[in-house]
């Protein structure tokens, strides 16, 4: 008796991919911020990348500022930089 294997399914195109990269958290809060904020994006980029260099204790003793507002200020950045990275 001849064996099949089963189909594998075809693997999902680079548009699907891309899609799905538009349908997360991170790309949505990105979008909202760019649009409402478009004067602000090179700042809180340029911010972001500080608090990553330095670490969120060491930027926020440097900056006189709470930890958790470092923490939303690196993740607002990333947001943003991964909404430019997908949308292009």
């Amino acid at each position: 008796m001849a064996r099949t294997s089963p189909k594998r399914p075809a693997p999902p195109s680079r548009d699907d991919f891309l899609e799905s990269l538009m349908d997360t958290s991170l790309y949505s809060m990105g979008a909202y911020f760019s649009d409402q904020h478009p004067e602000l994006v090179d700042d809180v980029i340029d911010q972001s990348a500080d608090i990553e260099e330095r670490g969120l204790r060491g930027y926020a003793a440097d900056n006189g500022l709470a930890v958790e507002e470092c923490f939303e200020t690196l993740l607002t950045g990333l947001a943003v930089r991964y909404y430019k990275a997908v949308a292009g």
